[in-house]
């Protein structure tokens, strides 16, 4: 067993699993990356790493810093358990209606946080953060939704890592959050075999998915735009929040306990899995489901929790 000196050093090199059983395609195998493996519990530990150690090179944070970020969750988590290994102090702009995991996983690393309207979702907590930035010079805002390191971290990381452990995948599933990882994935999967197929998964326009997003409500984040995303994305494809949890169950059934992005994410496999004869299909899971516990996406009434899903922000 290797002997680390940081937690930090633990992020990344999560684990490719087999869940080929649940494809609808038996000529179509289905594999799922792990990135609730990562010590903060999600695959938003990558960017939130990289984001800072960019930061210090660039000699925006001295010791002791404040930074600023808006977050419904796991960049948010990320961020916090990166600054209280480091010594920064962090404030997350959080909508008022995620789950309560989340929040108290904010306040375990010590992140201060700032509500902004739940009614308002993600996009309201970024027109705060970005607000608050103007007004507070002081603080660092690296805000993800734009900064180079996010897709980085996952073209050098995320990336190399699935090619590596699975050099014959043929298509690219992932949720459409920052769109971090599909940039950065997509981009170095497309370089090293140019056949490979990258599908987004977002949901219906006005509806919440665990850590997805519409293009078409309102805002692209920058990076998208920046990194060629729809030059980049050979398909988008709409999930619900009912797909999204009867998929998270299945995985369950697996052994496999993960995040409700996850279900979507898998849904958009299997859909991927129906229109093609053959092939080798790679999503992302990115989170555990302990974060969700509360929810009862798992043993509740699924009309009640679907009917929860609309009023809390379950990422």
């Amino acid at each position: 067993m290797a002997r680390h000196s940081s937690v930090l050093d633990l992020i990344g090199e999560t684990p490719l699993v087999d869940v080929s059983s649940l494809s609808p395609n038996p000529r179509v195998q289905i594999l799922v990356k792990l990135e609730g493996q990562n010590p903060g519990g999600s695959v938003k530990d990558r960017p939130a790493l990289a984001m800072i150690e960019q930061a210090e090179k660039d000699g925006r944070l001295e010791p002791g810093a404040t930074l600023l970020e808006p977050s419904s969750g796991n960049t948010g988590i990320g961020l916090a358990m990166v600054c209280r290994v480091k010594g920064y102090h962090l404030k997350v702009v959080l909508p008022s209606n995620v789950s309560v995991e989340r929040r108290q996983l904010l306040q375990v690393f010590g992140a201060e946080i700032i509500e902004s309207p739940g009614s308002e979702g993600s996009n309201g907590a970024v027109r705060l953060a970005r607000s608050l930035a103007e007004e507070h010079p002081e603080w660092v805002f690296l805000y993800q939704y734009a900064n180079p390191a996010n897709p980085r971290a996952h073209f050098e990381g995320t990336a190399r890592e699935i090619y590596r452990d699975c050099p014959e995948i043929t298509h690219f599933v992932a949720g459409l959050g920052t769109s971090g990882t599909l940039i950065g994935v997509g981009t170095y999967l497309k370089d090293k075999k140019p056949e490979v197929e990258v599908w987004a998964v977002e949901p219906p326009a006005g509806e919440a998915v665990d850590g997805l997003r519409n293009l078409d409500d309102g805002y692209v984040p920058p990076i998208f735009t920046e990194g060629g995303g729809e030059e980049l994305l050979d398909r988008k494809t709409i999930v619900g929040p009912r797909d999204s949890i009867e998929w998270t169950r299945r995985l369950a059934e697996l052994g496999i306990f993960a995040g409700i992005s996850t279900g979507a994410a898998l849904a958009g496999a299997v859909k991927c899995a129906k229109t093609i004869d053959s092939g080798v299909i790679v999503f992302v899971s990115a989170d555990g489901g302990w974060k969700y516990l509360s929810t009862d996406a798992w043993t509740g009434d699924i009309d009640a929790v679907v009917e929860r899903a609309k009023q809390t922000i379950y990422f």
